[in-house]
């Protein structure tokens, strides 16, 4: 073979063996594009996810809260009940006992 052409043969397989690997810097190029948008996806999606969560789980939280405030204030109240029943019992004990010191006091001083 001449030389001239294999001069022209090795440049073109130069020239070819460039073009793959230009073309496949190209395609690692996309592919890494590709691949930066996917995370950028993946990672806006769990974004969104942990904030759905996020509400889900406080507004569950709001309402145990809610629950045991409800639960708190019913006890109160029943205990309120017991509290004045016990009182109104005894009215008439502590009127008995306040109207014989007053008593007690006017005839210390006569």
């Amino acid at each position: 073979m001449p030389r001239p052409e294999v001069l022209e043969r090795l440049q073109s397989a130069e020239q070819e063996a460039d073009d793959i690997v230009a073309q496949a810097e190209t395609d690692r190029d996309d592919r890494i594009a590709e691949a930066r948008e996917r995370a950028e996806e993946i990672r806006s999606e769990a974004e969104g996810d942990a904030r759905e969560l996020k509400d889900r789980r406080l507004e569950e939280a709001r309402e145990d809260v809610d629950t045991e405030c409800e639960r708190l204030l019913a006890e109160g109240d029943d205990e309120r009940r017991v509290l004045e029943k016990r009182a109104d019992k005894r009215i008439d004990e502590v009127t008995e006992y306040v109207v014989s010191l007053f008593q007690e006091d006017v005839h210390a001083q006569t």
